[in-house]
């Protein structure tokens, strides 16, 4: 059992995205339940307060990360790595996350704004991917979160996104009918 404990830590340390239980049992010719058994305990060994490091699972898939009570360990070393998302590009990632399979005009007309750039931007930073093409005039590109968001944001699955709050829905609308009337302002001036 230790080697099988080790072989499944060694495959999950050496892949740069999570592993999935299915992937782990076919890659070492063993029964899914072993597997399942094995990782299991894993997971309690990596919650020892001895480790800088625990396993996550995301969307039924498996990763080391470290442990957030150690963040600030090696936030400095990877200061200059990050780059901080603009509040245009959280705002735009944030309606894809809940609106998903989701269209670049979708995104436009909820946002009032072009999203082409921010869509590239928040590709090229591995949080969304294209999903595919809707059924439709064009057949435009959907697009949807990735692993990388989930792990981002510390989620196991979009099921963990906070819920819309109706008092948020409420300064939304609210903030939607003031731009109206500024629009229409401007246009009868």
């Amino acid at each position: 059992m230790e080697d099988l404990l080790a072989s499944i830590e060694a495959l999950i340390f050496a892949s740069d995205e999570p592993v999935s239980l299915e992937e782990i049992s076919r890659a070492l010719g063993v029964k899914f339940i072993a597997a399942r058994e094995a990782l299991d305990q894993l997971c309690t060994a990596y919650q020892d307060k001895k480790h800088g490091i625990c396993l996550k699972e995301y969307n039924g898939r498996y990763i080391f990360v470290t442990k957030p009570e150690y963040a600030s360990v090696i936030k400095e070393m990877h200061r200059k790595r990050i780059t901080r998302l603009t509040p245009a590009a959280l705002e735009t990632l944030a309606i894809i996350a809940y609106k998903q399979p989701i269209t670049r005009a979708e995104i436009e007309e909820i946002r009032g704004v072009k999203a082409e750039k921010t869509l590239l931007t928040l590709s090229k930073y591995g949080l969304i991917e294209e999903m595919g093409r809707k059924e439709s005039i064009g057949n435009p590109i959907v697009y949807g979160t990735t692993e990388k968001f989930l792990q981002h944001f510390d989620l196991e699955d979009l099921s963990c996104l906070p819920e819309v709050l109706p008092e948020d829905l409420e300064l939304v609308t609210a903030e939607e009918k003031e731009g109206d009337g500024e629009e229409n302002q401007d246009q009868a001036e």
